[in-house]
């Protein structure tokens, strides 16, 4: 290796670098404009994030239950998931639809409250995914990584670190979304002062609902962000290489009812790598989109508009598809 990038390898581990890219993505942004340089191995000291929020779901032992603690839960999974998918995945990054600057500011916070880093390094990575899908370059292909690293250990690789600002220029022009970017740490942060405070408030005010601030913020933050981010995750591991295919494409995306369920409409990941421009991945009536659907009732207001469709003749391909499948299995 030459002694060039081992040095920069080796100035990768200080402390002082690892603080400052925990407390700034874009910390010694230098060191990392070259990612292929960089190894391309599970860092253990970006895993520390992970194990942390899966340790905290263990308290729930200690904490006990409450319908208010997991209703609330639930509805904040439902929330920050139509935020993934309906502007981290198909606003941010396929810009299938249009919004104002103020609403996409407001879902870029909700969506970086899920601890899946800031909207740009999001878009970024997916759009690269798009462009390379299934191919070895492909940082989380099941086929050629496994499921493990396709789930979860490419993102604790150095190499996958850096935002790609190159292949954003319709994003990084705004100043809000760069910073969300950059100090993506801190919207999490906020997010678990807010689930302690609204628990705190719960305990001394309804005690009759059996709440107490440490129960209401372990279902609401650890427990239903550590689901938010292996529904997501999903995705990348099992919609590759698990359900139907409709469509042929150059990579071995499939279609998967009960990951639509999961992430409200995602797991039609076939369809949606046949045409990742639509604001819709259930392409037909009978596919549960429920993040569409979400759009489609923003769109009623004004909130969003320009909803991208899905072409006629990509509708009719699907259609003949299916037939000619099920001609063959008959």
């Amino acid at each position: 290796m030459p002694e060039k990038t081992q040095k920069k390898q080796r100035s990768l581990s200080t402390p002082i670098r690892v603080i400052g890219q925990w407390l700034d993505s874009d910390f010694r942004r230098e060191e990392l404009l070259s990612p292929e340089s960089l190894p391309d191995q599970m860092n253990w000291e970006r895993t520390l994030p992970f194990i942390f929020l899966h340790l905290g779901c263990l308290a729930v032992f200690l904490v006990g239950f409450s319908w208010v603690s997991a209703a609330s839960a639930i509805f904040l999974y439902l929330l920050r998931m139509f935020a993934i998918t309906g502007f981290y995945h198909r606003y941010f990054s396929h810009r299938s639809f249009k919004t104002s600057r103020v609403v996409q500011f407001f879902f870029a916070l909700l969506g970086n409250s899920s601890m899946q880093r800031g909207p740009l390094w999001w878009a970024a990575t997916h759009r690269h995914h798009h462009k390379h899908s299934d191919e070895k370059i492909d940082a989380h292909s099941p086929i050629h990584h496994g499921f493990t690293w396709s789930h979860i250990g490419w993102l604790t690789s150095m190499k996958n670190f850096p935002t790609d600002y190159q292949v954003i220029p319709d994003l990084k022009k705004f100043p809000e979304l760069v910073f969300l970017n950059r100090f993506d740490q801190i919207v999490p942060f906020v997010y678990g002062l807010l689930m302690i405070s609204i628990g705190a408030a719960l305990e001394i005010f309804a005690p009759s609902l059996n709440v107490t601030m440490w129960q209401f913020f372990i279902w609401t933050f650890f427990i239903s962000t550590t689901a938010l981010l292996h529904g997501t995750l999903f995705i990348n591991s099992l919609a590759h290489v698990w359900g139907k295919r409709r469509y042929e494409t150059k990579d071995d995306s499939r279609n998967s009812f009960v990951l639509s369920l999961i992430t409200l409409g995602e797991g039609w990941h076939n369809n949606h790598h046949r045409y990742m421009n639509a604001a819709r991945a259930g392409f037909y009536w009978w596919q549960l989109d429920l993040s569409y659907l979400s759009l489609k009732f923003l769109s009623l207001f004004g909130v969003a508009w320009n909803l991208h469709q899905v072409p006629k003749h990509i509708l009719e391909e699907g259609r003949k598809s299916a037939s000619a499948q099920k001609s063959s299995v008959d």
